[in-house]
């Protein structure tokens, strides 16, 4: 299904996260939302690149154990992990064990903190590919929503050169979602309206 749909509560909603009470409240209460924590931002670029071949509800279900492992996302603890670290992560059967993107959140902690050190922060950098304002689209089905855009190439190439990983153009895309750099729920879901009203800008 390609179009909102009306749950049991009487809302309309986006197709995808169904009727599972987990991805229901992600998607009413974060997915969308204009986030602008430089640290909040990080974590968030790192879990859509953990979901890289999966599926969101996957990485969803995990988070807690996401979290707890990556020492709660703080850049400055995951940028010191030595291999012994990484192997320990490579066991934790609470999260999806992938050496290559554990080792690329580790390399993109770091390349966060340079960021930070020597401007112009991590949240600066990404919001002023949108100028500071989220972009509101008008889609009625997710069969119009992209996988991907000029933006999401742009920032997707500014950020691999300095150092992330795992932040491929529909990663990107993904992601300026989630954190609602762009309003892409369809204009007949409940929460459109209501994010419209966030998109001011910083």
């Amino acid at each position: 299904m390609s179009i909102a749909i009306s749950h049991p509560d009487g809302l309309t909603r986006c197709p995808w996260p169904k009727l599972d009470p987990l991805y229901v409240a992600y998607h009413d209460d974060e997915w969308g939302v204009p986030e602008f924590d430089d640290r909040a931002l990080y974590e968030k670029l790192v879990l859509d690149g953990f979901q890289a071949g999966l599926s969101w509800i996957t990485i969803l279900r995990k988070r807690d154990n996401f979290r707890r492992a990556f020492s709660e996302f703080q850049p400055e603890k995951i940028a010191r992990y030595t291999p012994k670290k990484v192997e320990r992560l490579m066991q934790d059967e609470g999260i999806v064990r992938n050496r290559m993107k554990i080792e690329g959140t580790v390399l993109s902690a770091r390349a966060w903190l340079n960021v930070m050190d020597k401007g112009p922060g991590f949240s600066r950098l990404l919001w002023d590919f949108v100028d500071g304002k989220p972009k509101i689209n008008s889609y009625r089905s997710t069969k119009q929503i992209p996988a991907e855009n000029a933006v999401s190439q742009k920032m997707s190439k500014e950020l691999a050169s300095r150092g992330f990983k795992f932040c491929g153009p529909t990663i990107v895309y993904a992601f300026m979602q989630a954190v609602g750099m762009v309003n892409d729920h369809l204009v007949s879901c409940h929460r459109y309206a209501a994010c419209a009203k966030l998109a001011k800008p910083r």
